[in-house]
């Protein structure tokens, strides 16, 4: 399955950090690829925090860019 813009929400929002939710019926490992989220890199940046509800756990992830692919790493 591919993203879908309906299943991304902005939490909070402040001083150029922005804190999102993703909901999807996809493994965390499937949502966690880096380019997942390619389609909306124009309004991730890099720190971002992305909470996400996966099909098998929920984890919070770190946005990052790796070879201009929008990535989610875990949060140290």
């Amino acid at each position: 399955m591919a993203f879908q813009n309906k299943n991304l929400s902005v939490i909070a929002y402040a001083n150029g950090f922005t804190l999102w939710h993703y909901a999807a019926n996809e493994t965390l490992e499937a949502i966690a690829t880096a380019g997942y989220f390619n389609s909306v890199k124009t309004l991730m940046n890099v720190g971002d925090i992305v909470i996400v509800n996966a099909s098998d756990t929920t984890s919070i992830k770190v946005v990052g860019v790796s070879s201009d692919n929008i990535t989610l790493s875990a949060l140290s």
